[in-house]
């Protein structure tokens, strides 16, 4: 992947911050696959953009699953990152996402409540309704916010951060998230994405203490496209 390509997709940065919009399928952390991931990347464009000899610091400072898109914080010194670890642990931000779903919500705002237990051996998580052995809380909340002929655009806000959280409590109320056929939903879409986007993050800089919030553009495609212009234009 070129330079040209990140350097396009930079949606902040400064010296202590990095913040990108993810293009599905890039790899945020190394998996079983050795496939190239985004800090190394990043460490390149650094390098090349800055002319920095030697190693260069990327830090991740939080995860975003691979077939998702949209804002992932990358922190360009060990002092950011420590401090933004802390941010996102003591929930001193706010993260909205947009999903495109199959099927009406049977509520159109709600906040649904779960216990999440990942089967790791799967790489799958599965919802109950009461806690059970090695669960965990997942707390969100949705709106629906539009919908086409066929989709619905939800805009959630999460209050806990769980493994394949959003993808698993909306299938749980039969949502599915377009193209998660690991999750439920009918088919998948043609470059291997689901059609869950990090729309938005808002917190105070870990140096500065300026507030920041940033927007990140939905994926190319007609039917994001259609919601987002929509929305827009409303």
């Amino acid at each position: 992947m070129n330079l040209e390509s990140i350097e396009k997709r930079i949606l902040f940065e400064d010296n202590h911050l990095l913040i990108l919009n993810k293009n599905p399928s890039e790899l945020v952390q190394g998996d079983k696959t050795g496939d190239v991931t985004l800090p190394d990347l990043i460490k390149n464009y650094l390098k090349v953009k800055h002319n920095k000899p030697g190693n260069v610091f990327c830090g991740v400072t939080h995860r975003l699953d691979r077939p998702t898109s949209g804002i992932v914080v990358f922190a360009k010194t060990s002092k950011a990152l420590e401090r933004m670890n802390k941010i996102f642990q003591e929930k001193q931000s706010k993260k909205t996402y947009w999903a495109i779903i199959e099927n009406k919500p049977s509520k159109e705002n709600d906040t649904l409540t779960d216990y999440l237990l990942k089967k790791e051996k799967l790489n799958k998580s599965f919802a109950y309704k009461n806690e059970v052995k090695g669960s965990k809380k997942a707390i969100l909340h949705y709106q629906t916010v539009q919908q086409s002929q066929n989709y619905f655009l939800l805009e959630i806000d999460l209050e806990t951060g769980r493994h394949h959280q959003i993808r698993c409590q909306l299938a749980n109320i039969q949502c599915y998230i377009k193209g998660d056929v690991k999750y439920g939903a009918k088919r998948s879409n043609e470059n291997g994405s689901i059609d869950l986007h990090a729309r938005k993050i808002s917190f105070l800089h870990p140096v500065s203490k300026e507030k920041i919030e940033i927007i990140a553009p939905v994926p190319p495609t007609t039917l994001w496209k259609h919601f987002e212009n929509s929305l827009l234009n409303k």
